[in-house]
């Protein structure tokens, strides 16, 4: 058998909360102000009271509502696939198997979190949402949510990403909603990072300042939305590993091995965080390892350090406790760009601190050489983000190949690569580098990160 598919009525209906199953609570957010625990009150200029309370909620399930469920049914539950093809071009004993979240209405897993807030938002009367996107996978996905519950969208797109991958944009304001590069002029920090450097091409840190000055400093009621990295938003992921776990179940099998990209940790917790979950509370079939996938480039989970930090470049946004390679660091251009952030989901960096999660890093180039074996093997152009989940499932299969061990390997292929055309494009063509960053410039990052006492 090749593919696993779900009816509509198996579809998860709750979201599940790892929180509640943390042998050790997450460090709390701080206030920047303050540099004490937020409160409610502190977030609620940015995020609805749902989204709030998610936040911060231990209960471990949390119910889905039947009008987010019915927009997510446009494509949920998404597909399991045995990849045969690729095991056999491989020649490895590995059992492979890749979640394929490219079926949405935007080629990614975006959506699954994109919908919820959009609906939450709409509830509580807001009339206008910002944001911001790296590679454009999840402006696509705010806009498309935006344009189903009637809330105008304001995206601030990586200007790297916005010059390199156009057709996103274009696909952005083709659900209604306004795309503009950052940095901008349109906002102090942009300004004040184009003064800086007039040539910047931008960082997620910064698109997330412009986004949330946008927000806080607009005359319509509005509100901020962020596509990973938070606790909700990776709560509202684990719809992928929830799905997988009953599909895995169909094929009789359960995995030795899961892995997924990370950039924020969106996609990572949505396939990871169920069945850490079952290893917790003492559920799991059998041990597994954990692999989080980086880009080299923009490495957080190995090179970055555990720390409290801003969210972003402008230092807005509360303090959380995370790998950091510092919120004023600006990664080199990738095209990855989805990945280029500075520091990592609080909640995967808090399972890497336990031992539960190994991170590795790869260079862009051997990504796309694992993305494109893949491709000719399954029939699927991957993602330059899921190249690198890719590459991280061929090194283990490989590994069962010089073993002879018949490993079940799980891996979340987290979107397509049909509007990265120009990124394909430099890799036929020879002309893709790996850009690395300069090692004094993520000294000097690090050395910004403010003091924050008994961290």
């Amino acid at each position: 058998q090749i593919k696993y598919v779900l009816d509509e009525k198996d579809m998860p209906t709750h979201w599940y909360n790892i929180q509640a199953d943390l042998p050790k609570p997450l460090p709390p957010v701080l206030h920047p102000g303050t540099m004490k625990p937020v409160t409610p009150a502190d977030l609620a200029p940015l995020f609805p009271e749902e989204i709030i309370k998610q936040e911060v909620s231990l209960e471990r399930y949390i119910e889905i509502p039947d009008e987010v469920q019915q927009v997510y049914k446009q494509w949920r539950p998404s597909p399991l696939y045995r990849a045969r093809n690729l095991e056999k071009a491989l020649g490895t004993p590995a059992k492979i198997f890749y979640k394929y979240e490219g079926v949405s209405p935007t080629g990614s897993h975006k959506p699954n979190t994109a919908v919820p807030q959009a609906y939450y938002n709409k509830l509580a009367g807001t009339k206008r949402i910002t944001t911001e996107t790296g590679a454009g996978q999840w402006g696509s996905s705010l806009a498309f949510a935006g344009a189903a519950f009637g809330i105008p969208v304001e995206v601030y797109q990586v200007k790297i990403s916005y010059e390199t991958k156009p057709y996103r944009s274009i696909f952005m304001e083709s659900f209604g909603a306004k795309c503009t590069p950052s940095p901008s002029t349109t906002t102090e920090s942009g300004r004040a990072a184009l003064a800086r450097d007039p040539k910047c091409a931008g960082s997620l840190g910064l698109a997330i300042s412009e986004a949330v000055e946008s927000c806080v400093k607009s005359d319509v009621p509005s509100k901020y939305c962020l596509g990973s990295v938070l606790n909700h938003v990776l709560m509202h992921q684990t719809i992928v590993g929830l799905e997988s776990i009953k599909q895995l179940e169909l094929a009789g099998e359960y995995p030795d091995v899961i892995v997924a990209c990370t950039g924020g940790g969106s996609n990572f917790g949505g396939m990871c965080f169920p069945f850490i979950g079952q290893k917790f509370r003492g559920e799991a079939k059998k041990p597994f390892k954990v692999v989080a996938v980086e880009p080299a480039a923009c490495p957080s989970l190995t090179r970055g350090k555990y720390m409290y930090d801003y969210g972003d470049t402008a230092g807005l946004t509360p303090l959380v406790k995370s790998h950091t390679l510092g919120h004023l660091f600006m990664p080199p251009p990738d095209h990855a760009g989805g990945l280029r952030y500075h520091a990592m989901a609080p909640l995967i960096s808090h399972l890497v601190e336990l031992g539960e999660v190994e991170p590795v890093a790869y260079h862009q180039t051997e990504c796309f050489d694992a993305g494109l074996l893949f491709a000719k093997a399954e029939g699927i152009l991957p993602a330059p983000e899921a190249n690198h989940a890719i590459k991280g499932m061929i090194v283990e299969a490989l590994k069962c190949k010089e073993s002879g061990e018949s490993k079940v390997i799980l891996v979340n292929l987290c979107g397509h690569g049909f509007l990265d055309m120009p990124a394909y494009q430099k890799y036929n063509k020879g002309e893709m580098q790996d850009n690395d960053f300069k090692e004094q410039d993520l000294a000097m990052a690090l050395a910004a990160v403010p003091a924050v006492p008994d961290q």
